[in-house]
This record gives structure tokens, sequence and C-alpha cells, in this order.
């Protein structure tokens, strides 16, 4: 019976994500590019919500990790494939392997009955609204057939350049987070010493 239940929820979720991109390539008379966009876009705001909403916080790890991929797959169609990459090797590599590291060296893994952001209910909804009508403004006055073509950013030189000119900071970040992991590990084994 649960098999069934997974099933009519990965159904359920396909058609969440899919049905923006028939919009936009049926009735708005898209392209490809806009469909995938639309449908990656979903699946992003679906996967944050589920985030910031759910209580197992493992599962909110891997909520996050696909909300990063679904920003992968937004920089890829806009044209920009390094920056992909570098989501997919920072943000998915690094820091969500991490997140779930530190997730899994803590005692509890299930959040508490009453979660902070919940008494902040209030106060978020009027963010959120006010943050929904200024991106709309912007959305409207926005002449979008002026949008010029999309700009195709040379890999090979952005490489060049990052693991070229800047190869000394590069470096320096890795060392630090290096030392961050270290650190976290560190604090999170010690264990009480006695009073």
């Amino acid at each position: 019976m649960r098999a069934w239940l997974y099933l009519l929820a990965a159904a359920v979720a396909g058609a969440v994500i899919t049905t923006p991109a028939v919009l936009v390539y049926v009735l708005g008379g898209g392209t490809v590019d806009d469909a995938l966009f639309a449908s990656l876009a979903t699946l992003m705001l679906v996967s944050a919500l589920a985030v910031v909403s759910m209580r197992d916080i493992i599962r909110c790890g891997l909520a996050m990790i696909v909300c990063f991929l679904a920003l992968a797959g937004i920089y890829v169609v806009a044209g920009a494939p390094l920056v992909a990459a570098a989501q997919v090797i920072v943000y998915i590599g690094a820091i969500s392997v991490l997140i779930l590291f530190a997730i899994m060296l803590t005692q509890s893994k299930a959040g508490p009955s009453s979660l902070v952001f919940q008494t902040q209910a209030v106060p978020a909804a009027v963010a959120a609204v006010v943050l929904a009508v200024l991106i709309g403004l912007g959305v409207t006055a926005t002449d979008w057939h002026e949008v010029g073509e999309r700009v195709r950013l040379a890999t090979s030189e952005l490489a060049n350049v990052l693991f070229d000119r800047y190869v000394l900071p590069f470096e320096i970040v890795s060392v630090l987070l290096l030392a961050a992991v270290i650190g976290g590990v560190f604090i999170a084994k010690r264990e009480e010493e006695p009073d």
C-alpha cells in the first residue's frame, strides 16, 4: 500500500513540475528553453518550500540538494555552463554534503514540535507579500521585447581567467573551507569534560 502512495506522490510532483512548462510552451508560444526554464523554476520553488516546511532535517537537506540542482539547470539554460558546474561542485558537492554530514553528527534528526519559524509566521508572510509585489512590479514594468539574445560565454576563457589570474585566492578559499570542516568535526565530536 505504501508503494502506491509513493507512486501517487511522484505522479503529482511530476504534474506540478511539468504543468508550467506545458503552459509556457503551448499557450504562451514559448520555446523549449522557456518551457525548460519554467519547469526548473517550479522544481526549485517546490523544493525550497519543502526545505523550510518539513520537520525531518535529513529530508530537508535532500530537498535542498534538489533545489541546488534545479538552479544549476537554470544556469545551463541561461547559457552559463561553467557557473552551473561550479554550482554543482561547490553547493551540491561541498556545502550540501557538509550540512548533511553535520546533521548526521547531531543527536536528534527531527525538529522540535514547535518550530522557531512558526512564531515568526506573520512577519514572514508580510515580507513575502511585499517581495511578491515588488517582483510583480518589476516584471510588469520590463519591456520583454527589448531583451536581446542570450550571451553564450566561452567556458574556456572564463576558466583561464579563474584558474590563471585568480588561482591564489581560489586555493586560499579551499584551505579555509578545509579548516572549517575540520573544526566542525572537532567541535561536534568533542566529549563533555567532567565537572
